[in-house]
């Protein structure tokens, strides 16, 4: 379980949000929405563990994330804004390196296998600078068809992908929920993937902390 305990995350002289509480269990999903600026990217990293919040708790398993260290970085998959690739190296290469920063060890037919089922057929040994900004985020996202980790943060995944490699993320995540993964992710695309029974989180307005 992920608990989130009266978070509070302060930028600059703003306060993003106070008293954030809510909690997310093996096989939920939680869509976390606001404006621009209201926080979402901030409450992300503070989950895992990239800053430290103003004040409150993240837990795991009812334990600080602070307290366990690499023990929770393993157990988490996050794909942030920035994909995170090295321009120099191919899809490839990439993957493998980013998989290996992980904790998992991927051979490069693994990769490869993963890349193409991103829709990078062809691409796979390009350098990444060649690519279209849609198939660099495949890249990055590759990684999520490897990892075993149970808790999946997405900032924005959607960003620059066509409407077949849409279809085809949303059905990873999905199944990622199926096998019992949980999920946290904001988009501002309209998407199937967040109606329907799914939790929601909205920043921004008086009395944040609702879900």
């Amino acid at each position: 379980m992920l608990e989130i305990v009266d978070l509070e995350c302060v930028r600059g002289d703003r306060r993003l949000f106070s008293g954030l509480a809510f909690s997310l269990e093996s096989g939920e999903l939680l869509h976390l929405h606001g404006h621009n600026g209201s926080g979402k990217t901030t409450l992300m990293r503070a989950i895992c563990g990239l800053i430290r919040p103003t004040a409150g708790e993240v837990q795991w398993n009812g334990t600080d994330i602070r307290r366990l260290g690499e023990e929770f970085n393993r157990e988490l998959a996050y794909v942030g804004h920035r994909n995170g690739i090295k321009d120099d190296l191919t899809g490839v290469e990439n993957l493998r390196i980013s998989c290996v920063l992980d904790g998992i060890a991927v051979s490069e037919a693994k990769a490869w296998d993963a890349l193409e089922q991103m829709g990078l057929k062809g691409c796979e040994d390009l350098p990444v600078r060649v690519l279209s900004q849609g198939q660099k985020r495949r890249v990055s996202l590759a990684r999520l068809l490897l990892h075993a980790s149970p808790l999946w943060i997405l900032d924005e995944p959607f960003t620059a992908l066509d409407k077949a490699a849409v279809g085809f993320l949303q059905t990873v995540i999905r199944s990622h929920v199926e096998r019992a993964g949980m999920v946290i992710l904001t988009t501002h695309q309209e998407v199937s993937l967040t109606r329907g029974q799914v939790k929601q989180l909205q920043l921004g307005w008086k009395g944040d902390g609702d879900v």
